[in-house]
């Protein structure tokens, strides 16, 4: 039989198997298929523009038509439009964009592995746990934490990583060895009358107590995002880090950066490591990394665990591990270009610049009925909406209070990612002030049709 389809739309809910959607509610709703991209907008296949409010999947820095980036793939496409890294084969993108990364490095690393997504390169860090504490005969210390609304990626290890329920449910995760520990965002987690710096001291005991009742030659590795993105941008409390690390190294235990959304100029550094005063073993980086413009991602890993592999794979025979795709010509190809127009450009500048306009329109909305709290850092921000304001309490999940406001900001000509209670913004860096206040502008519009509909369906009742 032959299905007449006579849209996108309808090929799409035909065919296409969708991430992070409700699949039941695509049958009904279709898709928004997006046909163009200009510098920070996006344009769909009937024609409406919109402010890619959330730079894609918190990715696509340099916006959407950046040619330079087009050039460097063809260039690469006509040369050498593959070969792979395994058995000591390589090619000379993939070495430049290793020795520059390496230079770039917040703290001393030694060498970097290629894969093609942040889930893979979390997942690597994880086998190099295990394979490192083997090789320096512990193999007991194996157990890993994350924390409670992390996020580490999709894949069977990342995903366990990740502390978000719905990662979690009827996925039959997390894997064995894979701990969670408190959350640091100290606007639902703080105590009545406690201080920020008191709220970290209780946040780094409360590891400590999970280490010891664990047993310290048990635990490998502390996995942390400097920023927690995607559990809704939450800012770690000044002292956080330094009181962390003071006990991962009282019990020798490594530390991994989650850098795949912080790093590449994000929250007007680098690295996000480098605003939190992180000294991390090993560092996960993606997303930005390439603009979003190829799959491409990075594991960086200091030479305490180089050494270490050196000398298992000389034991063993081989470093068992691999993706055929790691280190792409065309990947590094278009990531290295990248990384030439963040320097030429200053885009690290650039952010600096901008972010505290972007701040200040962000905070402003916590006056807002329905924003509990605005927070953020950089270019990147989350409103929290809450039912009560004074209570913090949330609205209930079915209430899909924050997936509303999204549904409004597209009609107002803003596309963003309802997660949870949170609406959040993390625009592409090339954003300009004007674009700012517009998506801003835009976005406030977004939240009174919302507050509206809440009041219209008794929501507070």
């Amino acid at each position: 039989m032959t299905i007449l389809l006579n849209s996108l739309e309808a090929r799409d809910a035909a065919f296409v198997l969708h991430p992070y959607t409700n699949a039941s509610q695509h049958l009904q709703d279709g898709p928004l298929v997006i046909s163009k991209g200009e510098g920070i907008y996006i344009i769909d296949s009937e024609g409406n523009k919109y402010i890619e409010g959330l730079g894609g999947l918190f990715c696509a820095s340099l916006g959407f038509s950046e040619q330079r980036l087009v050039d460097a793939a063809m260039r690469q496409m006509q040369e050498l439009p593959f070969y792979h890294s395994f058995g000591g084969k390589s090619h000379e993108t993939a070495i430049e964009l290793a020795e520059r990364l390496i230079r770039l490095a917040p703290v001393p690393m030694s060498k970097v592995f290629f894969a093609n997504s942040g889930s893979e390169a979390n997942d690597t860090a994880l086998k190099l746990v295990w394979y490192y504490h083997n090789a320096i005969g512990k193999p007991e210390k194996k157990k890993v934490i994350s924390r409670w609304r992390a996020y580490h990626g999709v894949t069977i290890a990342s995903a366990s990583l990740t502390g978000l329920p719905n990662n979690h449910r009827d996925f039959d995760l997390p894997i064995d060895g894979v701990l969670h520990t408190d959350c640091p965002e100290y606007y639902r987690y703080g105590l009545s009358g406690e201080t920020e710096e008191e709220f970290a001291t209780r946040c780094a005991v409360s590891l400590e107590n999970l280490i010891l009742a664990e047993g310290p030659d048990t635990i490998g590795a502390f996995f942390a995002e400097p920023l927690m993105a995607s559990g809704g941008c939450i800012v770690p409390p000044p002292t956080y880090y330094d009181k962390i690390q003071a006990v991962l190294r009282k019990y020798d235990i490594l530390l991994i950066a989650d850098e795949v959304i912080c790093g590449f100029g994000r929250l007007g550094t680098m690295f996000g490591s480098e605003s939190f005063g992180m000294q991390p073993d090993m560092i996960s980086m993606a997303k930005q990394l390439s603009a979003a413009y190829q799959p491409i991602s990075a594991l960086m890993v200091n030479e305490k665990v180089h050494a270490a592999i050196v000398a298992e794979s000389a034991k063993i025979g081989t470093f068992g591990h691999g993706f055929t795709y790691s280190g792409h010509p065309v990947a590094t190809a278009v990531a290295l270009e990248t990384l030439k127009i963040y320097e030429e450009r200053d885009i690290v500048g650039h952010v600096r610049n901008v972010a505290p306009l972007f701040q200040r329109r962000l905070r402003a909305l916590a006056e807002h009925p329905l924003v509990g709290s605005a927070r953020g850092r950089g270019l990147i921000g989350t409103l929290e909406l809450v039912r009560n304001k004074e209570t913090k309490e949330p609205f209930r999940p079915t209430d899909g209070v924050a997936t509303h406001a999204g549904k409004r900001a597209q009609a107002h000509g803003v596309v963003t990612r309802a997660i949870g209670d949170n609406y959040s913004l993390c625009p592409p860096l090339v954003i300009t002030e004007t674009q700012i206040n517009d998506m801003f502008d835009r976005s406030e519009k977004a939240l009174d049709d919302t507050y509206a509909w809440v009041r219209a369906s008794n929501l507070y009742s």
